[in-house]
Order: structure tokens, then C-alpha cells, then sequence
């Protein structure tokens, strides 16, 4: 049996080649978790698998933290290079993402688990995405602006990446109001969150339309590339959720402040405005499975980009199910249902295919560094 990481040419070369797309790993395996306990059967084992997956994920982040700040602090320069790098200095939005998929891990179960103690750590954390997530939402499209070289034929959906990170932490708002009183500091945040969505969901919606004129223009990306279709997901069923979540939540804390109708309003235009939006990111779900069975004739070739599948259908799905529970239709809780299946299946086969990329090492690769040592 060939001894782990055999590919790596020295076992350094793991730290020197760990890059922030690893993080996505977090952030599908952290939405499995939080949809586990929601289908309808054997629902305690579902509710213990979720908890111990989101726990597994938590040693994940951390290895994968310590792994990525290593790089910083051992080979600082060839780490800078990402800020040069036109597809994997977005990847730098997965870490804001990856630490929200936590935080609402630890409040859907570590307050079971732990108790009400955690509320106040998962609030701390939250405001630790924020920053996290508003700095890359500025920082990197400012790179790809002012230090980054980009063509419309060689975009994809990658490009969502860092201006995402702000309406999943608009979510994880919501989450966190669902736990704390109704008074002003609540209220507060209430409205910051639709602050993010605003931040991201439009930008996004900017970027998409581009994409859109590239597909037409330029045709399917490459095999290499194609998985990435299904990113656009992720802005459109995170946009959706987040507007379900903070629209309830408004219903309820509005009051503090005498905005009663206002908070109905919300709620109400939260649950047609996900409405649509679910629509729309069916029409991107088909786009994203037709440009994926066409490459598959000839061979998709396995990369990390493959979780990209996973978080944006994780979140498409939660979007569809919590709609269900809002105006208890049938027919959408079905449909919800089916789409957390699929992501089921799909993240146990690209996880096996990951661990068996990372025993062998060849995921440990760097196209930044690649550039810079080319550079050289």
C-alpha cells in the first residue's frame, strides 16, 4: 500500500500548495448537515448524523485554518500571489462561507448540545463573518479590477464567489434573530442583514446577467470548468432563503420598534419574492445539468471544483423546504425533498472521490504558485 500524499513530490509541498478553494469542502459538507434533520423520516438518526457531521466539519475547519495560515506565515510571498490569481483569489469567499455554515451548525445543534450558553459565542461569530464577508465582497473584485487581467470568454460563474459571501451571512442573521428577544439590538441586526443581501444579491444578479451573455456569446465553459455552472445556484437560493428567514423574523421583532406592518409586509413580499427567485434558479438548475451530462460523455475530470455542486444545491434546496413550511404546500415540500436527496448522493460521491485525491496528494495543487514559479 503507497504511503499518503505519494504524489506530493515533498510532504511540504502540502502547505505550500493549500489553497482557500479547500474551504468549499466546509461549506457542502456544512449544508448536508443542516438538511439532514429535515426529512421526514427516522428523524432523530437524522438529527444525531447532522450534529455529528457538523462537528466532523468543525476539526475540518480548523485542520484546514491552521493549514492556510501556515502558508501565510512559511511561504508569505508565493501567498500574496493569490491576489494576482483571476480564479483562485475568489475562492477566498468560501472561508466567510465555510464559517457561517458552522456558526448555524452551532445554533441548530451546539444549543442542544450545549445548552443556551452558545448563543453569544455563535453571536461573536457571526459578526466575525460579517467583517470577514464585506472584506472579501471589496477586496477581491477590487483586485480583479485594478491588478487581475479577465476576458468574457474565459468567465464562468466562479466569479460569484466573493460577492456571495455577504447573503450567506444575511442568512446566518436570521438564524441568530431566531434565538435572541425581541428588543432594538435585534432589530438591528434585522436590518443589517438586509443590508448583506443587498450587497450581494444584486451584484450577483449583475454578474450573471454577463454570464449569460458569455454562454451565449463563447458556449459552454470547458470540462475542466463545466461543474462550475452550478455556482449560479448559490446566489439565487441563498438570496431566496434569506429573504424567507428575515422575513419571519421581521413579523416578529418589527414590533419593538412599532413597524407591525411594515414586518407583515416583509414577510409577505419574502415569500413571493423566494418564489420567483426559486423559478429562476430552477431555469439554472437545468442549464447546470445539461452542461454537465454533455461533458460527461467524454470524461469530467475530478478537481475540488466539484463541491461546487454541492453548496449551492444544499442551499437551493433549504430555500424550496423552508418555502413549504411557510405556505404548507405539498407539492414544494416534495420537491424540496428530492433536491436534498440528490445532494446526499452527490456529496457522498464527490467526498469519496475526494478522499481518495487527497491519500494520494494530487489535490494539493496551487495554480497560483504554478504561475508565479513560471514567472521566475
Amino acid at each position: 500500500m503507497k504511503k499518503p500524499f505519494y504524489q506530493l513530490q515533498q510532504k511540504r509541498d502540502l502547505i505550500r500548495n493549500f489553497t482557500p478553494n479547500w474551504f468549499t469542502v466546509i461549506m457542502g459538507t456544512g449544508v448536508l448537515a443542516l438538511i439532514l434533520p429535515e426529512f421526514p423520516f427516522a428523524q432523530a438518526f437524522m438529527w444525531q448524523l447532522g450534529a455529528a457531521l457538523w462537528q466532523i466539519n468543525i476539526l475540518i475547519f480548523l485542520l484546514f485554518g491552521l493549514l492556510y495560515a501556515s502558508r501565510w506565515l512559511f511561504y508569505t510571498e508565493e501567498a500574496c500571489q493569490i491576489f494576482r490569481h483571476p480564479v483562485m483569489s475568489l475562492f477566498l469567499g468560501a472561508i466567510p462561507m465555510a464559517l457561517a455554515t458552522l456558526m448555524n451548525g452551532l445554533l441548530k445543534f451546539g444549543t442542544v448540545l450545549y445548552g443556551p450558553a452558545v448563543i453569544p459565542l455563535a453571536e461573536m461569530l457571526w459578526y466575525a463573518d460579517v467583517i470577514l464577508a464585506v472584506a472579501t465582497a471589496w477586496l477581491v473584485p477590487f483586485c480583479m479590477f485594478s491588478r487581475q487581467q479577465h476576458e468574457l470568454k474565459s468567465m464562468t460563474a466562479v466569479w460569484l464567489l466573493p460577492i456571495v459571501a455577504c447573503e450567506v451571512a444575511a442568512v446566518s442573521g436570521a438564524v441568530l434573530l431566531e434565538h435572541l428577544p425581541v428588543q432594538s439590538h435585534a432589530v438591528s441586526i434585522l436590518f443589517g442583514s438586509y443590508v448583506l443581501w443587498g450587497m450581494s444579491v444584486l451584484p450577483a444578479f449583475a454578474v450573471l446577467s454577463i454570464l449569460v451573455l458569455r454562454l451565449a456569446l463563447h458556449q459552454l465553459p470547458s470540462k475542466d470548468m463545466a461543474i462550475s455552472s452550478w455556482l449560479a445556484l448559490g446566489p439565487i437560493g441563498t438570496g431566496a432563503l434569506a429573504l424567507l428567514l428575515l422575513g419571519q423574523q421581521a413579523q416578529r421583532l418589527l414590533q419593538a420598534v412599532e413597524l407591525n406592518a411594515l414586518g407583515v409586509l416583509l414577510q409577505q413580499a419574502g415569500i413571493m419574492g423566494a418564489v420567483i427567485l426559486i423559478g429562476f434558479g430552477l431555469w439554472w438548475l437545468g442549464i447546470a445539468v445539461f452542461t454537465t451530462l454533455k461533458h460527461a460523455r467524454d470524461g469530467l475530470p475530478f478537481n475540488l471544483g466539484w463541491w461546487g455542486m454541492t453548496f449551492p444545491l444544499g442551499v437551493f434546496s433549504l430555500s424550496v423546504m423552508n418555502l413549504a413550511a411557510q405556505t404548507g404546500v405539498q407539492f414544494i415540500a416534495t420537491g424540496g425533498y428530492v433536491l436534498a436527496a440528490a445532494l446526499a448522493l452527490l456529496w457522498m460521491l464527490v467526498c469519496s472521490k475526494t478522499l481518495r485525491g487527497c491519500y494520494q496528494g494530487h489535490l494539493f495543487f496551487s495554480p497560483c504558485l504554478k504561475a508565479y514559479l513560471e514567472g521566475h
